[in-house]
């Protein structure tokens, strides 16, 4: 199960990140966290912006209400995520790899 932190800014979403991958996917839970894989290489920011994009289309969110608060340089990363509550976002996670 997804590890989910409600905090008094939003969400905090735990995402294990796979950059230089064939195809930008949602691929499923992955020890506590959404693992993702983003065909964009971990330079630069690069990876992290196609984390932000993938997320933001996938649960329909404004790019602007996710942010990247730790893990920057790191596989391991933690996303805020804000104007959802933390069931919606467990169900997203859940239909995510779909």
């Amino acid at each position: 199960m997804i590890e989910l932190k409600k905090t008094p800014e939003g969400i905090i979403l735990p995402v294990r990140a796979q950059p230089g991958a064939k195809k930008d996917s949602i691929v499923g839970e992955w020890a506590g966290s959404l693992k993702i894989q983003v065909k964009a290489p971990p330079e630069k920011g690069k990876a992290n912006e196609a984390i932000i994009e993938l997320l933001a289309e996938r649960f329909k969110l404004r790019k602007a209400t996710l942010r990247i608060v730790s893990g920057e340089f790191s596989r391991d990363k933690k996303v805020l995520i804000q104007g959802i509550t933390e069931g919606e976002l467990e169900r997203l996670c859940t239909e995510a790899p779909l």
